[in-house]
């Protein structure tokens, strides 16, 4: 029986925590950079929500602060925590109607949202690794 080579490689794990934390901060970033512009959307949307306006400002720690500090590692699993919770408020507000709505391909309409969700929750577990600033 041959093993493969990537399984007895030590680093693979931590290759992959490192490509998961890339993908998500970077992903996410976008959507930060989109805000930089202002919050006026989402304050309406909190407003709507009776939540407080100032909530909006919140945004820039979940989607610019947050995606940075998971794509040099610091402060990983507080970043994927920061990240969790922005995605329940992304929820709440914005798309609990259609969480379980099927898009026109039959795909779940909102699977972008399970994506950040789920690979954030992924990386609060699993830590930066070895190639983060952190190294946990």
């Amino acid at each position: 029986m041959s093993s493969c080579p990537i399984s007895a490689n030590a680093n693979s794990a931590h290759i992959g925590k490192l490509i998961l934390r890339v993908t998500v901060g970077v992903l996410m970033f976008f959507h930060g950079i989109s805000k930089l512009g202002g919050v006026d959307g989402i304050k309406g949307m909190l407003f709507a929500s009776d939540f407080p306006q100032f909530l909006a400002y919140g945004v820039y720690i979940g989607e610019v602060l947050a995606p940075i500090l998971l794509v040099i590692g610091f402060k990983t699993r507080l970043a994927a925590l920061v990240l969790v919770v922005n995605m329940v408020f992304i929820i709440i507000l914005a798309h609990a109607p259609s969480m379980f709505a099927l898009g026109q391909h039959g795909g779940l309409a909102q699977e972008t949202i399970y994506f950040y969700l789920f690979t954030s929750i992924a990386v609060f577990f699993l830590g930066g690794g070895k190639y983060s600033v952190d190294r946990d």
